[in-house]
């Protein structure tokens, strides 16, 4: 692409032209919200399907989908519906009482995991979102150690530690922070909670090092979307059920990303052979397509040491998050559904591995999650494509990460993917001519 081009391309979505209208909204939320995000000038008031719009009515392909959670699309009908009647019959109970969605819901999640090939989990526990999720088993892991151990008359048991994985992200609050090893979100927090260990993900090898009879929980991701669309391999996840076995610790697999249909399988540990099943399994994002909702599932060896009083919730389990995020499952979890996640997964990847630039290291895929390598930061990219229509996100440092409605159309992927040429175009510009 030429200099000339780059520098007389038409923006039509340039956050330079944001109306006064934006800019009003803007200023309210820097005065009045705490920010703890870098937002673009940009505010968007509603969507449909792949698209969302902004205050000045511009057009947005969205290739982000919230990340990863409006797997249905946006404004889908059928979940303001269902949102709308059980509305009607009741928002709330607390967990002091059943109620009949949270029932259904969760006998639709083991029902449909056990007949899928999945692990064989036994129970669910519902939070409000993943880290909660997360936080939820790692108590429960902690509890198994600490009843095993007394058990087997060991009443001063250290067996309280957690192992996690470089690059891995499992979450905000204290437990799921310590469990994410990444500086920049760790450091302003310090001290951690004790007992926390990081690992290289993907390395044998060191499995058997970090992995010891201290050891209470393994928390991995099968395949890590914040950390850079790294999938594990086979054999680092059979290490770790075997390792796990040795030792007497829980496995937990963090499908919070990549789960439910994500990867092309209803759970992304499905793509790897039955002897690397996790104990405990926790999801969220794309579960009620945009309601706060989370959910750990496990099995019977976790469940039959946690009892009354062990872990709640106020809000977790409420009637309306769960008929919404039973519809949305029933929907997913169909062959249909996930056949075409599949094919167009691979038109998505087809599409990514015909970009030629000398910018771009590798792509990395599976299903409709997807991750483009670059050989600089490629940051800047986010705002070249958004400029232009596209909405994009990165991963770790080096990698933008794809993470579409699943529902999304071939055509819409193509339209994407013109858009994104663009903007590569534009951002190897860019950067050669600030190199040379």
């Amino acid at each position: 692409m030429s200099i000339f081009y780059f520098c007389f391309d038409k923006l039509s979505h340039a956050d330079v032209d944001a109306d006064p209208k934006t800019l009003d909204i803007i200023d309210q939320h820097a005065q009045y919200t705490l920010q703890t995000y870098g937002r673009p000038s940009v505010v968007f008031t509603h969507g449909k399907g792949s698209y969302l719009y902004d205050v000045g009515h511009r057009e947005y392909l969205d290739f982000t989908a919230g990340i990863a959670v409006n797997a249905l699309g946006h404004s889908d009908l059928e979940v303001a519906r269902v949102l709308f009647d059980q509305a009607k019959q009741v928002v709330h109970l607390s967990n002091l009482y059943y109620n009949v969605p949270a029932g259904e819901l969760a006998e639709q999640l083991i029902e449909a995991t056990v007949a899928s090939g999945a692990f064989k989990a036994t129970k669910v526990f519902f939070s409000n979102s993943g880290t909660e999720a997360n936080e939820g088993a790692l108590k429960f892991a902690r509890k198994v150690a600490k009843v095993s151990q007394e058990q087997q008359q060991q009443q001063d048991s250290k067996k309280f530690g957690v192992v996690s994985f470089s690059n891995a992200f499992h979450g905000r609050s204290m437990g799921a922070l310590s469990a994410t090893p990444n500086p920049k979100y760790q450091k302003p927090f310090l001290p951690l909670v004790p007992g926390f260990v990081h690992a290289p993900y993907n390395d044998v090898e060191a499995v058997d090092q970090y992995v010891k009879e201290d050891t209470c929980a393994v928390i991995v991701e099968p395949l890590q979307g914040e950390g850079g669309i790294n999938i594990a391999t086979y054999e680092f996840l059979k290490k770790l059920r075997a390792r796990c076995d040795q030792v007497g610790a829980m496995l937990i697999y963090d499908e919070i990303q990549c789960g439910l249909g994500r990867t092309g399988k209803l759970w992304a540990h499905q793509n790897y052979p039955a002897d690397c099943v996790p104990d405990m399994l926790t999801m969220a994002k794309p579960l009620a397509n945009g309601f706060p909702i989370g959910a750990i599932m496990i099995t019977d060896k976790v469940a039959e040491k946690i009892v009354i009083g062990d872990h709640g919730t106020t809000f977790g389990g409420n009637p309306l998050g769960c008929a919404v995020a039973s519809s949305v499952f029933r929907r997913i979890n169909t062959p249909e559904f996930l056949e075409n996640v599949n094919k167009n997964g691979l038109h998505f990847r087809e599409q990514l591995d015909s970009i030629s630039s000398p910018l771009i290291k590798q792509v990395r895929s599976q299903g409709l999650i997807l991750g483009l390598e670059f050989k600089v930061d490629p940051a800047p990219l986010v705002t070249m494509a958004r400029e232009r229509g596209l909405l994009i996100i990165t991963a770790a440092n080096n990698t933008i990460r794809f993470v579409p409605p699943l529902n999304i159309a071939k055509g819409e992927i193509d339209q994407g993917i013109k858009i994104l040429k663009e903007a590569i175009m534009a951002f190897e510009d860019r950067t050669l001519n600030v190199e040379a």
